[in-house]
């Protein structure tokens, strides 16, 4: 594991701890690595933890009407975005479910492949371990903006 990978993962395990997501339970934690070599994060929702709730710029809140909840991965390409990048190369995702590795819903997978197929893309367990895979893999015959582009 490079020194680059092991931060990346380090950095969606932290996102994940910070979570808020009082309805399903279900912490998710991403961080993007652009393509100059910046490392975004941000936590799919932040926990609850008593009174107590910290806030962290760019990131969502789990809401009742799951449907306006937004995931993780697309929470830190939004920030990052926001912060001037729009070139990627590598995300790390990260839940709580320990025996298998878990990649990201469809609709993140597909607001990825906006910004290119190439990704590397690190499926991580809560014990740091992780699958590296591609978002080409993950979402095979993608629509893709090249399909918008006129004749």
């Amino acid at each position: 594991m490079t020194d680059q990978v092991k931060e990346l993962v380090s950095k969606c395990l932290q996102a994940r701890d910070k979570a808020y997501c009082p309805y399903s339970r279900f912490p998710v934690g991403a961080a993007v690595l652009t393509a100059d070599g910046a490392i975004i994060t941000v936590e799919h929702c932040k926990r609850a933890q008593g009174l107590s709730i910290v806030r962290v710029p760019g990131c969502n809140v789990e809401n009742a009407s799951y449907g306006l909840t937004v995931c993780a991965e697309r929470t830190a390409i939004q920030r990052a975005v926001v912060e001037g990048h729009t070139q990627f190369s590598a995300i790390a995702v990260t839940c709580d479910i320990k025996d298998r590795f878990v990649g990201p819903c469809g609709a993140c997978r597909q607001v990825l492949m906006e910004f290119g197929s190439d990704w590397t893309v690190y499926l991580t367990k809560p014990d740091g371990s992780y699958k590296e895979t591609s978002l080409s893999e993950l979402l095979p015959l993608a629509f893709s903006p090249s399909h918008l582009a006129k004749n």
